[in-house]
């Protein structure tokens, strides 16, 4: 039985630390790997950030076993050159058939690890037939891709960010979409992590900022009743590990033209967490730069007390599972809140799908919201035809209107 290990994101480490570091963590995690196996099993290195492991003599029980070890082992902190990271590892899995050779073997557990690598990673799967279509589909999903930008296939959605005592749109969440040439529209999901892999999230991530800085300049010197409003865009873990992401920024607000404030730049709790230190030096350079920065999907990640008040943040965004249960539990959602008022913090709520859920976050004293219930993500020209007359009110149990 064979199991192929493959390092989720190691590119971006050797871009942003340079491949003296990408050598440590290489040979940190080949110390770890062998010493969470049995005497009788082998590992080696393919190459790159890849690793294979022979198992002596197992069963499907012991070599989940093993996988599901291998993979906690790797999710703990590495310490290179004094500065903390965390990393995830994919694993496919494949057992020996009749008729199979080994180079079937490691090409099968090697599908087998894009599986895992696209329903999640940190995680591994087993080997089926079935894979090797869904991996010929993804491969032409990247070949087509790589063109996207210069095709001018990537777009922006807004969502609505309302101010929860009046409904009233206070800002707008750009999210990214493929408009792919045959598939139709790609949802974010589909298609952002296999950007990651490939390389390819720098241009769509620039492309989505532009747009959304230039969709927001447009309603502003359209309509001097939006001077206020603000559009928040994701960065991506790849993006946050470039070192160039802040000039970029700073190019593409000089370009359009819009107050750095009314910028908010977002990044999820485990991206902030895989370099802390790094995050930190690149949250600081785009605090300087005036635009404002949020923690995405707050509570769902590995940041301590300790980082948070250390990122330069200026607001936390309530990840939408909290939201979800905020009617039968909201303990998680009233700590979030304290927690943001002992630190100056503003929160906004994910993912509000019910007029008991806005009811709720209303009366623990959350200022912002969004999600389905207020208005689902839509083209800039639907939203630019309500915002055309006024600030706009939301009030999903009526009918939206104009301030």
């Amino acid at each position: 039985m064979v199991l192929f290990i493959d390092l989720d994101d190691f590119k971006t480490i050797n871009d942003s630390l340079g491949h003296s570091a990408g050598d440590q963590l290489l040979i940190a995690v080949a110390e770890r790997v062998r010493h969470s196996l049995r005497p009788d099993d082998l590992v080696a290195r393919l190459g790159g950030d890849e690793f294979a492991v022979l198992l002596d003599r197992s069963d499907r029980i012991e070599a989940e076993g093993v996988a599901t070890r291998l993979v906690d082992v790797l999710r703990a902190p590495f310490v290179l050159e004094g500065r903390e990271m965390r990393i995830h590892a994919s694993i496919g899995i494949a057992h020996a058939e009749q008729g199979n050779i080994a180079d079937d073997l490691l090409r099968n557990a090697d599908v087998a690890m894009y599986s895992a690598k696209t329903n999640g990673k940190g995680s591994f799967a087993w080997y089926d037939p079935e894979m090797h279509v869904r991996t010929q589909r993804r491969q032409e999903l990247a070949r087509t891709l790589e063109g996207s930008v210069e095709r001018e296939e990537i777009q922006a959605y807004y969502q609505p960010i309302v101010a929860l005592t009046t409904g009233r749109i206070v800002g707008l969440e750009a999210l990214a979409r493929w408009n792919h040439p045959s598939r139709g529209l790609v949802l974010p999901e589909n298609f952002i992590p296999l950007a990651e892999e490939t390389g390819f999230m720098r241009p769509i991530g620039r492309t989505v900022l532009r747009l959304a800085c230039e969709q927001l300049e447009s309603w502003r010197s359209r309509h001097r009743f939006h001077h206020e409003l603000m559009v928040s865009v994701n960065l991506s873990q790849s993006e946050l590990r470039n070192p160039h992401l802040s000039e970029d920024v700073q190019a593409i607000l000089a370009d359009t033209g819009i107050p750095p404030d009314r910028l908010i730049l977002e990044i999820t709790e485990s991206s902030a967490m895989q370099d802390p230190a790094a995050a930190i030096d690149t949250l600081g350079k785009l605090r300087d730069l005036g635009v404002r920065l949020a923690l995405d999907d707050f509570g769902t990640g590995y940041s301590s007390l300790s980082h948070l008040n250390d990122f330069p943040i200026h607001m936390l965004k309530i990840a939408k599972p909290f939201v979800d249960r905020i009617d039968q539990d909201s303990t998680f959602v009233e700590a979030i809140l304290g927690l943001a008022t002992t630190l100056g913090l503003e929160v906004i709520a994910e993912g509000i799908e019910t007029r008991e859920q806005a009811e709720t976050l209303r009366s623990l004293g959350c200022t912002l919201g969004q999600g389905f219930y207020y208005a689902r993500p839509s083209e800039a020209l639907h939203l630019g035809s309500r915002l055309a007359f006024g600030p706009v009110i939301l009030r999903p149990d009526h009918q939206a209107r104009v301030a």
